[in-house]
This record gives structure tokens, C-alpha cells and sequence, in this order.
């Protein structure tokens, strides 16, 4: 890391500053970079349908609204009051959503997903809090279940860590097993299956090899 990055993990302060000034502050609904990343990370997912997904930084809830579509439930969080209002607007007729005001590095639901998806939060955290965030998802996943890191590329000076350096812990932590990659220039996105050993791709577990 380099000297002049932030090195602490951003204070709940630094996003209700972000969402003070815009309520989509980072244009989910309108950029279509965000627009792709949500289609690439909904394409990577290696089932087709989940029980009970986690979705740490959910922000005004669009990829919340996603995910909904293949998931029974998703316990969506994020530190932001006005993030989670907002989440809540757009979220009101999505059924099977559970919104909550939870940051990553806080405790953990006492209880299991087979999906946690980490997006564009990671580096929000310096890297002793990454690490053990990165342990607690494999301790609150089942056996089996699908953890997903997508992030952007490019540094930020605001941030303790870059999407590579997040993902390099991801790859780095006991019980995640890489499954798929998928990066550009722009975002980086991992596929990990908790266990041990080779996972079963898309095509073997659907008989086709």
C-alpha cells in the first residue's frame, strides 16, 4: 500500500457524508458500468436459485433488487440511514427481502447463507478488519455455498485497500476455493465455493460432462 492511501477503515461518518450530498452516490441506477457489473456478477453465480443470501453494503438496494430475483431470502445491510431508507423505498413490493442497519466488521447473524456477496465493499476496511471479515463469511456460510467479491479496480485515495489487494486476501483466506474469475480493466469479480478440494463446475454439476 502506498504511504499516501488512507490506511484506517472509513468510519460510518464517511458514508452518511456521501449520502448527505446524493442519494445515489455512486449512480447505481444510472451508470451503465454498474449496470454491466451487476449483469457479470449475476451471470457468475454457479447456481440458479439460493436459499438465503447475505449482501453486506447494499446501499439504495438495486443489486438487492437483483439478487431477490434468485434467492428465496437476502438479508441486505448498510451503515447509512438514508441508504437504507432509500433501499427500503425501492425495495417495498420485492418480497423476500430483509433490510438492516449492520456494517461489515460488526458481529455476524447467528445464522448460515449458501450466498454471501461481497460487492464494492471490501476495501472499505483496512486490512487487519478485511481479514477478518473475510473469516467470518466462511464461518457464517454452509459447506457448499457460493461467496462472491466483486470490486473496482482503480485506486481511491479514501480507501485503506484496492479491489486487487481485496481479492488477494479473498484467495488468501482458509476454506474459500476458487471457483471463477472474472476481471478488465475496471472490476474484478471471484467466485469461491466454502470447502476444500475442486469444486464442481456449472456443466459437471449439471450432468453435461
Amino acid at each position: 500500500m502506498t504511504s499516501d492511501r488512507n490506511e484506517s477503515s472509513l468510519p460510518p461518518s464517511y458514508f452518511d457524508d456521501m449520502y448527505e450530498k446524493n442519494h445515489d452516490p455512486w449512480e447505481f441506477r444510472s451508470r451503465w458500468y454498474e449496470e454491466r457489473k451487476r449483469a457479470l456478477t449475476l451471470a457468475a453465480l454457479p447456481k440458479p436459485t439460493y436459499r438465503n443470501a447475505f449482501e453486506p453494503g447494499c446501499s439504495i438496494g438495486v443489486l438487492t433488487e437483483a439478487l431477490a430475483t434468485r434467492c428465496n431470502r437476502v438479508l441486505a445491510t448498510d451503515v447509512a440511514d438514508s441508504a437504507l431508507a432509500s433501499a427500503r423505498t425501492r425495495l417495498a413490493d420485492v418480497a423476500g427481502v430483509e433490510l438492516r442497519r449492520w456494517a461489515l466488521g460488526d458481529t455476524w447473524p447467528d445464522e448460515r447463507f449458501d450466498l454471501i456477496v461481497i460487492s464494492e465493499v471490501g476495501y472499505y476496511l483496512d486490512l487487519h478488519a478485511l481479514r477478518t471479515a473475510c473469516d467470518d463469511a466462511v464461518d457464517h456460510a454452509e459447506f457448499g455455498a457460493t461467496v462472491v467479491f466483486v470490486h473496482w479496480r482503480h485506486p481511491v485515495a479514501d480507501y485503506p485497500m484496492t479491489g486487487d489487494e481485496v481479492h488477494a486476501v479473498a484467495h488468501s483466506t482458509g476454506g474459500l476455493v476458487p471457483l471463477a474469475r472474472y476481471s478488465d480493466e475496471d472490476v474484478i469479480i471471484d467466485v469461491f465455493v466454502v470447502g476444500h478440494g475442486m469444486p464442481t463446475s456449472v456443466a459437471r454439476a449439471g450432468g453435461l460432462v
